[in-house]
């Protein structure tokens, strides 16, 4: 390796660390400020943004900068939450896809057409709505409505190593498909499996805050994003854009941050990357 691709990938390296921790860091922190999110004190309603208040305060005296860090904590879990089930179920179905032969992969690539045939926003409105809406609600909605991308990228990886020949001599000598697939197609697989999932969480933290925009996510009680926002649209005309701004913004950044995560994760764990 020369010492430009060593230094990018140290580089690389000390993003992927640093964006970590920044996230780790919202995320505890916005466990801690969730009391001080639903304060209300009606002596100090909608101040602008100050040395006392970063991001103001709404029309019940609440501290917008802790609710806005107690929503994108949530967010940030619920996408966990979410990206964790999608990308499990991606790697179960892509594998059985291409390994149970050619009904269980007529059946599930019919499945992957179907979800991927819906708009997600859509889907996800409608198992909300299904499972009750809250909590529940959006992360069934969430976590069945984005695995069929990565799916189908694991079908194809694992339809590509059963010709391979190491896997073809261990078939002919009698070794079993779980003993064939833990000892040489999941570590293959993890590269796309752990890209893809990183992948996954800027999708499900943006379909959880729309959908909670919409009025058919979190309840209006929970500290999220989509209710913040949902919230600031009748104060804009009166001049309280930073009810929606700095809130908006900080989402923007935190599903910007899992992107790049994503993307500087995919150099790391992609060996010809290296020789770009």
């Amino acid at each position: 390796m020369t010492e430009r691709h060593w230094n990018r990938r140290a580089g690389t390296l000390l993003f992927l660390v640093l964006a970590i921790l920044v996230l780790a860091g919202i995320t505890a922190a916005g466990i801690f400020l969730e009391e001080e999110a639903a304060v209300t004190d009606f002596s100090r309603t909608n101040l602008a943004p100050g040395a006392e208040f970063w991001f103001g305060t709404d029309w019940m005296g609440r501290d917008m900068f802790a609710r806005t860090i107690a929503g994108l904590s949530l967010s940030i879990r619920i996408g966990l939450l979410t990206a964790a089930v999608s990308a499990a179920a991606a790697l179960v179905l892509g594998t059985m896809a291409a390994t149970l032969g050619r009904r269980a992969d007529s059946a599930i690539s019919w499945c992957i057409d179907l979800v991927m045939g819906i708009p997600h926003i859509l889907l996800v409105m409608l198992i909300s709505i299904a499972c009750g809406r809250g909590f529940a609600g959006v992360v069934a909605g969430v976590s069945l409505s984005h695995w069929p991308s990565l799916a189908r990228v694991i079908r194809g990886e694992v339809l590509q190593l059963k010709n391979a020949p190491y896997i073809l001599v261990e078939e002919k000598l009698g070794v079993s498909k779980l003993q064939v697939a833990c000892r040489h197609m999941l570590p293959h697989l993890f590269p796309q499996f752990l890209t893809g999932l990183i992948l996954l969480f800027p999708h499900a933290i943006l379909h959880e805050a729309s959908v909670t925009f919409l009025g058919f996510g979190l309840s209006s009680e929970q500290p999220a994003i989509g209710v913040i926002l949902s919230e600031s649209m009748q104060y804009l005309t009166t001049g309280r854009w930073w009810l929606a701004l700095f809130p908006g913004l900080s989402l923007v950044l935190v599903v910007v941050l899992f992107a790049l995560l994503g993307e500087r994760a995919r150099y790391l764990l992609d060996p010809a990357s290296a020789h770009e």
